[in-house]
């Protein structure tokens, strides 16, 4: 479903990503873990079109992805919940939601689409006519998710998604993340938190300044000595 091929990025002169390669199948969840400033954000920006390539190729659903704007990425099916939320804070939850289609062709129909999220997330059914800056971190996040979703992508990106948050915060997202792939859709996780990004995902890709440095099942991968010693503190 996602094809990353060998991709460069550079932030002027500088090398942030190098030969960075990785897939995800349909209806996997895929993660992408590493310290801070490994390159993670850089990587979902790059498949977003949000920052140029100096190499390589990405391709959805077997289309190069490489000259496509942002917004037909988003058209096509691809579709990033940003770090740090970045929802609108003086829109209620309901508008910063309808802000998630934005860019569909049915933008008036969006109704279904936001029951389901108010499925996956009562919480954001209960404050639908709430300011979204005044609700609390964890919900902040579902809202992000949430609108990502009403774009309804083939494959989410998310960054960061439990960056901050509590525990039983992290315990609903992982387990939305789990619903959302086993009703098919594709999702890239990217997260600094590697004990449930490797506990939610199938397969995984370790980021480590700019190159993937391990790759493989995500049960297996979190095992490894390095691992654990780096990213799960055992």
């Amino acid at each position: 479903m996602l094809e990353i091929a060998g991709i460069d990025v550079r932030y002027g002169k500088r090398p942030v990503l190098t030969d960075v390669t990785l897939n995800a199948r349909e209806g996997e969840v895929v993660a992408l873990v590493g310290a801070n400033a490994a390159g993670k954000t850089t990587t979902l920006r790059a498949v977003m079109g949000l920052k140029e390539l100096a190499g390589g190729t990405i391709r959805f659903a077997g289309r190069d992805l490489t000259r496509l704007s942002t917004a037909d990425r988003i058209r096509l099916g691809v579709t990033l919940s940003p770090e740090g939320r970045q929802i609108f804070p003086k829109f209620t939850v309901l508008e910063n939601l309808v802000m998630g289609g934005y860019h569909r062709q049915d933008r008036d129909h969006l109704e279904p689409d936001i029951a389901e999220v108010f499925k996956l997330f009562p919480r954001l059914a209960e404050r639908q006519h709430q300011k979204a800056g005044s609700m609390s971190g964890g919900e902040q996040q579902m809202l992000a998710i949430g609108r990502a979703l009403i774009a309804r992508p083939r494959c989410l990106l998310l960054d960061e998604p439990t960056l901050g948050l509590a525990p039983i915060v992290v315990e609903e997202i992982a387990r939305n993340i789990r619903a959302l792939a086993a009703a098919g859709m594709t999702i890239l996780l990217a997260e600094q938190n590697a004990a449930m990004a490797l506990a939610v995902a199938d397969r995984a890709y370790v980021l480590d300044s700019g190159r993937i440095s391990l790759a493989g099942v995500a049960a297996v991968l979190s095992e490894t000595e390095e691992v654990r010693r780096l990213y799960l503190g055992a």
